[in-house]
């Protein structure tokens, strides 16, 4: 593949007002079943700035998708080698775009440095990227997060303002002041709505850790990343030195029991001795009882099984399949201050160019 999972990893050009940003699914396709949806998120990228430029892929069923992971691979390549397209966003999620990978060219990503937004089953193709030597972005797709920008607390827009348009060297992630578990309008009726909001309290949670680290970022949704495991698209033991594992749950709603179970394999390939520090996002329709568990599980498997006590854990976070999201730039460098409860990027993931 021509990939040696380089350290660090290289920038891609900033997004500017007014660039073509291609519209692909390379996992689900829910665009057809959910139209209104699919549109608002289309809106909300016009609302930024952004041109959009729908390729094959984006339009078509979950059904057509799943027939033809070629499809959706050659609509990844294209958006990537086009000189007319600055950046791709996924339409949505999925569960199987694991199988995109064989057909993928990390030369596609490695000569045309691109930024490229999704989650959840992104987490496949981001890593890829990843592996390519070239950050990818783990945030908002057009239909789950970028739909319901409206309907959203002030500060994600905010947040993608910034994030995306402004220079900047360093970046200090912020806590949402309030979070929604998911969304309304899926049936026709307010589409890209979304279910109450509930105030995020104090915010993130450090479940233990005293002193501030540094690291690169490596991550996605915790179940997806198993799907990875045990492939060439995995990294290689000594890639985990230093890095910062940031995890998250999907709408599945793993019981914190199995979260642990998927945790544990983690200590047992030694990554979590490696690592410099461990993110966990909010969880997805966990009640408080649920986070609790959660946590304790995570920390007791961290600090009682592994010997781990010192490495910082921060849970809460605001990525992952509740929103507001944050984008996380996979492969930049970032410090954590768990004693603060501080997230800073220490570097853009953005040229210039």
């Amino acid at each position: 593949m021509g990939s040696f999972w380089p350290k660090p990893a290289r920038p891609v050009p900033r997004l500017r007002k007014g660039d073509r940003v291609a519209i692909v699914a390379p996992s689900s396709g829910l665009a057809p079943t959910i139209p209104g949806v699919y549109r608002r998120g289309l809106a909300a990228l016009r609302e930024l700035g952004l041109e959009t430029v729908e390729l094959p892929s984006a339009t078509m069923s979950s059904e057509q998708l799943y027939r033809s992971p070629q499809l959706r691979s050659r609509d990844l390549g294209e958006a990537l080698v086009r000189a007319d397209i600055r950046g791709i966003v996924s339409v949505i999620g999925g569960y199987e775009s694991v199988r995109l990978l064989p057909l993928l060219r990390s030369s596609d990503f490695a000569n045309h440095p691109t930024f490229i937004m999704g989650g959840s089953d992104a987490t496949t193709y981001l890593l890829f990227a990843r592996r390519a030597g070239i950050a990818g972005f783990y945030g908002p797709s057009v239909m789950a997060g970028l739909s319901q920008m409206n309907d959203l607390p002030d500060e994600y827009r905010l947040h993608l303002e910034r994030f995306l348009f402004e220079p900047w060297t360093s970046y200090e992630y912020t806590a949402y002041p309030s979070y929604t578990h998911g969304y309304t309008g899926w049936n026709g009726e307010n589409p890209g709505g979304i279910q109450q909001l509930q105030p995020s309290g104090e915010g993130w949670s450090t479940l233990q850790g005293d002193c501030p680290v540094e690291g690169h970022l490596f991550g996605g949704c915790i179940e997806v990343l198993e799907f990875i495991k045990g492939t060439p698209y995995w990294p290689p033991p000594g890639f985990f030195d230093d890095a910062v594992l940031f995890l998250e749950t999907s709408e599945e709603k793993p019981s914190p029991q199995r979260v642990g179970y998927m945790l544990r394999n983690y200590g047992v390939a030694g990554v979590l001795r490696r690592i410099a520090a461990l993110l966990l996002g909010r969880p997805k329709d966990y009640s408080t009882s649920e986070v609790i568990r959660l946590h304790e599980t995570v920390r007791s498997i961290v600090s009682d099984e592994f010997g781990l006590d010192e490495l910082p854990i921060i849970g809460n976070v605001d990525f992952g399949h509740t929103d507001p999201k944050m984008i996380i730039p996979i492969g930049c460098r970032v410090r954590v201050d768990p004693a603060n409860s501080r997230i800073t990027l220490l570097e853009s993931p953005f040229s210039d160019s």
